[in-house]
């Protein structure tokens, strides 16, 4: 396809949903958009402000990415050229890093003619992740229930949630690292079944489509909210009294920063100016879970520019 360039799109995504730890996640409408073509060597590039210290070579998460998928199929991809475009905000808990990696993965299933099925692309991507909940809605869109096993991750693909989604997002960035350090070793039992049981009430509130339920849910998490709060200012505050701003409920979006709100649908804008009026701080915008996961497809060429793809 000489006058064609390999194109791909990635959804953000949400993961947690408070008690959901490390097993449910939403897709958000934020994405990333690589656009490929063959080259004498890997480069990286974008024009997009939230990726302004993109890395450029071999040190760029896509590639890496891309080349350990074809090392599990004994396959070398040859170098490319790729432009990256991006709205998804780096470190804040939207799964900027869970795109990359299944913008990789799509990058080298497709460029070495592999055509894996999604469910071979998830159990490659949960595993460098360690758990499904960011990866799984930006490979399958919609919202997802996952558990990840070294010979099998298991998702069940829950459709998509008639929500509008206010995201609080604060200056700082969070690394997932410095927010995993957070979180105990391990946690007393009774506690782990409290927390269990209020997971469990989540799931069962969004198979039934119970966004109230849900939302009440989310801000009773014990596994991780507690041992991030001091991380993230405004975080208790803003998870004991989101209802009094008209949302079902609100939990910290991955590993942070960012807050996630579930909002009745059509109510996002007014959700948004009510929460930015108090929360001067943060950089509050509406969005909607993404009904689509990753999509891969040809574009015409831009002019001036040849490949062989």
């Amino acid at each position: 396809m000489a006058d064609k360039r390999l194109s791909i799109t990635v959804p953000a995504s949400s993961a947690n949903l408070g008690p959901g730890f490390d097993s449910v996640g939403v897709a958000v409408n934020r994405y990333l958009t690589l656009y490929i073509d063959r080259a004498e060597e890997w480069e990286f590039f974008s024009n997009s402000s939230e990726l302004s210290s993109l890395p450029s070579k071999e040190d760029n998460l896509v590639y890496q990415a891309a080349t350990a998928y074809a090392a599990e199929y004994d396959v070398e991809l040859s170098p490319c050229r790729v432009e990256m475009v991006s709205d998804i905000p780096l470190a804040r808990g939207l799964g900027s890093s869970a795109s990359a990696i299944i913008a990789g993965i799509e990058l080298a299933d497709e460029m070495a003619g592999l055509h894996r099925s999604k469910e071979e692309k998830m159990q490659f991507a949960s595993g460098w992740e360690g758990h499904p909940d960011n990866v799984g809605p930006s490979l399958y869109g919609g919202l997802i229930v996952g558990a990840y096993g070294e010979e099998k991750t298991h998702v069940m693909h829950c459709g998509v949630p008639d929500v509008d989604l206010v995201l609080a997002i604060p200056d700082n960035e969070l690394l997932t690292k410095e927010a995993r350090g957070a979180l105990p070793s391990e946690l007393p039992y009774a506690t782990a079944i409290h927390g269990s049981a209020v997971s469990n009430v989540l799931v069962a509130a969004i198979i039934k489509e119970d966004w109230k339920m849900a939302g009440e849910m989310m801000v009773r998490d014990v596994f991780h909210h507690p041992y991030r709060a001091d991380m993230v200012p405004g975080l208790e505050e803003m998870l004991s009294g989101i209802r009094q701003y008209g949302a079902y409920g609100a939990a910290l979006s991955g590993a942070g920063p960012t807050i996630l709100c579930f909002v009745p649908s059509g109510k996002g804008e007014e959700v948004k100016r009510a929460i930015q009026e108090d929360y001067p701080d943060f950089r509050v915008e509406t969005a909607k879970p993404a009904p689509f996961g990753s999509s891969v497809h040809y574009v015409n060429q831009p002019a001036g520019v040849s490949s062989s793809v």
